[in-house]
């Protein structure tokens, strides 16, 4: 009975012998064939880590160095090399500064460059700014017809006042009704419409 056993027990190892074998050849072939592909895979994956690191280790400098130079900025103004750092590092927070200083001194000629910005906000400041101070109504009409335009409404209240100002009442009283009533200046164009010259 014991040797029966003991015959079972040899039969069922040398069977699970033979298996991790099979297995083993056919692990062995899957790695010879795929060899290659498996490498390949491993140093996609390598260099694309590699990449994603230095990636964001370049735009970590770029914001820091961005920082520096607009902290510079703060302290001189004029301090060129601070700007064209800043213009280096982060082209579209150069055109906010550019465009901050321009505002500040009126100076309307560096708003006519800084217009050409790739910044949507600031392109769309630039505009409007533009526009009201030459008193441009068409500018002015062109702008406030922007669905994603920021001073839209400030706009059509701006142009119905200059057209206020030209005797313009009608057109005025026109635009002025397209001021939407859940806007800020709602109460502004109503005091106009009701109030101001007709």
């Amino acid at each position: 009975m014991s040797l029966k056993n003991d015959i079972g027990m040899v039969k069922e190892e040398l069977n699970s012998e033979e298996k991790f074998f099979e297995k083993a050849v056919i692990t062995e072939k899957f790695i010879k064939k795929y060899k290659f592909k498996m490498i390949a895979s491993v140093v996609v994956i390598i260099t694309l880590i590699g990449a994603n690191l230095a990636y964001d280790l370049n735009k970590q400098r770029k914001v820091t160095s961005a920082n520096e130079a607009l902290e510079a900025l703060h302290i001189d103004a004029k301090n060129a090399e601070a700007l064209l750092a800043l213009k280096s590092s982060s082209p579209n927070l150069y055109d906010v500064w550019i465009y901050s200083q321009a505002i500040a001194k009126g100076d309307f000629i560096t708003l006519k460059e800084v217009k050409k910005s790739s910044a949507f906000m600031i392109k769309d400041l630039t505009s409007y700014e533009l526009a009201q101070n030459n008193k441009d109504i068409k500018s002015l009409a062109r702008y406030s017809k922007k669905e994603d335009a920021v001073y839209r409404d400030l706009a059509l209240v701006q142009s119905a006042i200059i057209l206020m100002g030209d005797s313009k009442i009608d057109e005025a009283h026109k635009i002025l009704q397209k001021v939407p009533l859940q806007s800020s200046f709602s109460q502004i164009a109503s005091a106009l419409l009701h109030y101001g010259v007709k």
